[in-house]
């Protein structure tokens, strides 16, 4: 048996300039984090043939072709396991629709126990481009490369994408006292609902010629950002953190709406310097930087909300458990 813990992730500047059709023309940057909430794949081997994949609803199947699960099926295909298996995905929070990377985290999380089954080891980067290849190349999904890539590599990152598809992955250079006074100033509420996010990101995807000056001052927020965090000045970070919220709400129909825009307000009334809603937009969690003396009035305000603690993950994509008879 295989059990595989794989971070979700908080994404603070540059989303959207991951995308391929962006970066290739002048690169692109995130600056994005792991946190303590986690996708788990279980891998057990069968004594029959058959295929039990286990997750909303259960597969029971004699051949991987037969597989409904898209990126169980393709995982599978990559790392040529095809029969007598049986596979279970759990997750901390929702796994769908929440903004949290909670795909990219199940492709890395899958691949990295399926090939931890067959015996073989892979390295984050491996695990990273194996998951870009299933969810933008095979399944074709209109999506960027920064969640498998802080899936698989884990901690707080920069990370840089070439107009020649190579990419840059590095740890930001803050310090650990900087880096826990912005765990601590981060505060995350679920806004109650979950959405598909392929609508707003096929809108996003077809804009990003008339989106271009937005997204370049995405780009560039991702850059400051960084030199912000390695300078420890976290109140500019949060203040960077509205004006990109902006720039992001004019990417595509549906990132923000009124009910959204509403808690925002809330948020910043309360004493909230900054936030944005996580991922794609359209439902899932909003994160918001506030200072320790101002989070019950955020609460208070937001009342209706759940509020998810989190903290960085500082690793990434592991192997929890195994054992082979």
């Amino acid at each position: 048996m295989i059990v595989t813990q794989t971070p979700l992730r908080l994404s603070f500047f540059g989303g959207g300039t991951d995308f391929p059709d962006y970066y290739r023309l002048d690169g692109g940057a995130v600056l994005t984090t792991a946190i303590d909430k986690y996708v788990y794949v279980i891998v057990k081997e069968r004594f029959d043939d058959d295929i039990y994949i286990n997750y909303s609803i259960k597969e029971i199947v004699q051949s991987v072709d037969a597989i409904r699960h898209d990126l169980v099926r393709e995982a599978m295909r990559i790392t040529r396991v095809d029969r007598g298996i049986e596979i279970t995905t759990l997750a901390d929070v929702p796994s769908s629709g929440t903004g949290l990377g909670s795909s990219a985290a199940v492709t890395v999380g899958l691949l990295h126990a399926l090939h931890t089954y067959c015996g073989r080891l892979v390295d984050a980067r491996t695990l990273a481009e194996q998951a870009c290849r299933i969810e933008l190349e095979i399944l074709d999904r209109p999506i960027g490369k920064q969640d498998q890539y802080i899936a698989a590599f884990g901690g707080l990152r920069a990370i840089d994408f070439r107009p020649d598809d190579a990419i840059d992955v590095e740890r930001v250079q803050a310090s650990p006292a900087t880096t826990r006074r912005l765990q601590e100033r981060l505060q995350v509420f679920f806004t109650g609902r979950t959405r598909s996010a392929a609508a707003i990101l096929n809108h996003q995807q077809q804009r990003i010629e008339q989106s271009r000056t937005d997204l370049d001052r995405l780009k560039a927020c991702a850059h400051e950002a960084r030199h912000l965090l390695a300078c420890g000045r976290l109140d500019e970070f949060g203040q960077l953190l509205d004006t990109a919220w902006h720039h992001k709400k004019s990417l595509a129909e549906g990132v923000s709406d009124a009910a959204i825009d509403e808690f925002y307000a809330q948020a910043r009334d309360a004493g909230a310097v900054g936030g944005k809603i996580a991922g794609a937009g359209g439902g899932g969690f909003l994160v918001f930087y506030v200072p320790p003396s101002r989070q019950d009035d955020v609460r208070q305000a937001l009342a209706p909300l759940r509020e998810l603690p989190v903290a960085f993950d500082p690793g990434g994509a592991r192997v929890v458990f195994n054992i082979h008879r």
